[in-house]
Order: structure tokens, then C-alpha cells, then sequence
């Protein structure tokens, strides 16, 4: 593989400063059954791990609104 232009460095840089690291300790077992689960449906660990929490934040935030109408 060809090694980078500095062009090609500035723009992975660049787009990589978009985002933060979120490291998730998890046991051999747990992350192999993550994995698993994740490729059963057809998706990457990652992309499952955002999923996950966005439905969980999405039902957090409803029950929280669903309270303050009661």
C-alpha cells in the first residue's frame, strides 16, 4: 500500500478529530457474545454498541417525559 500524501493525513485528521473514544471493558465471553449477536444482524460491533445506546437514551428520555405528565 501506498504510504499517505500529507493532503491524505490532514483530511483523516480532520475527520477523525469529529469524533471521541469511548472504551468499554468487557469479559472475553461478554464481548465474543456481543460479537455474535452483532453479525447475526448484520451489523459491525461498533454500530451495534451506538445503536444500543441510542434506543436506551431514546426509552430513557420517554419514560422521563411520560412521568412529568402524570
Amino acid at each position: 500500500m501506498a504510504e499517505k500524501t500529507e493532503a491524505q493525513k490532514r483530511a483523516q485528521k480532520n475527520y477523525m478529530e469529529r469524533f471521541a473514544v469511548a472504551r468499554v471493558r468487557l469479559e472475553k465471553e461478554r464481548y465474543e457474545a456481543i460479537q455474535a449477536h452483532a453479525q447475526a444482524h448484520k451489523e459491525s460491533v461498533n454500530s451495534f454498541i451506538k445503536r444500543a445506546i441510542n434506543e436506551t437514551m431514546e426509552r430513557d428520555n420517554n419514560s422521563v417525559a411520560d412521568s412529568k405528565d402524570e
